[in-house]
């Protein structure tokens, strides 16, 4: 596989620009976001969110007032509702991605300079669909690309985490993709990724982990796999 081009770039035009352009289109439609409950509703937080193939918007400097939350849903396979009907158009999807931000209050919402409305999120809000693993032991990087375009090396900055499924025995692995969103990683890619590990030794236990960026990730000890895979 060769290595992963990004498919979102960041927006190199300064944050006050964009907040005059992002304000221009709210004053063009007085309708609020948290009312937004027909189809003219969905064009005006359009309006607000229009950034498709921009990449992500810098919501992390931006803290307008809470409106209120929208009938809007991304469940735990990735697809994206409003309403309860499935957004069928991956450029809607990208744009609404683009401002997603998750707080400290443990909830996600879309955010623009003049709006922030909560949604649901039944997992993560992402789901990374493809990996590449490129160099070897402390040089080897493994990069994910997700369902809206994200491309994303991990590493000390954008972490893999494994959350033990106590219900079915399973294991769920994530990685960060921006601030506090992360991406789900699918079956096929857990799987993929379970294929490079290898057993470390980390604070005296021998771990069954993967390596990324000069960091490594335990997955599980060692003898905990064993016991899965008799």
């Amino acid at each position: 596989m060769q290595k992963l081009k990004s498919q979102a770039q960041a927006d190199k035009r300064n944050n006050s620009d964009y907040f005059v352009t992002m304000t221009e289109d709210a004053g063009r439609r007085q309708q609020s976001l948290a009312s937004a409950t027909e189809a003219r509703g969905l064009e005006a937080l359009i309006s607000r969110a229009a950034r498709a193939g921009k990449g992500p918007a810098p919501v992390d400097r931006w803290n307008p007032d809470f409106c209120g939350d929208l009938d809007m849903e991304i469940k735990a396979d990735g697809t994206w509702f409003y309403l309860g009907t499935p957004i069928g158009r991956m450029p809607l999807v990208q744009l609404f991605s683009s401002v997603l931000r998750k707080d400290a209050d443990g909830r996600t919402y879309l955010v623009t300079p003049v709006e922030k409305v909560g949604i649901r999120v039944a997992d993560a809000p992402f789901i990374a669909v493809e990996m590449d693993v490129a160099g070897s032991g402390d040089a080897q990087v493994i990069t994910f690309r997700t369902n809206v375009g994200d491309v994303v090396e991990a590493g000390p900055e954008r972490p893999l985490r494994f959350v033990n499924e106590d219900e079915t025995g399973g294991l769920k692995p994530y990685v960060l993709v921006r601030g506090r969103l992360e991406a789900l990683l699918a079956r096929p890619v857990m799987y993929e990724l379970v294929g490079h590990g290898e057993e470390i030794e980390i604070d005296g236990k021998t771990m069954f982990a993967v390596r990324s960026n000069g960091t490594v990730f335990p997955i599980m000890p060692a003898d905990q796999l064993q016991r899965l895979s008799t």
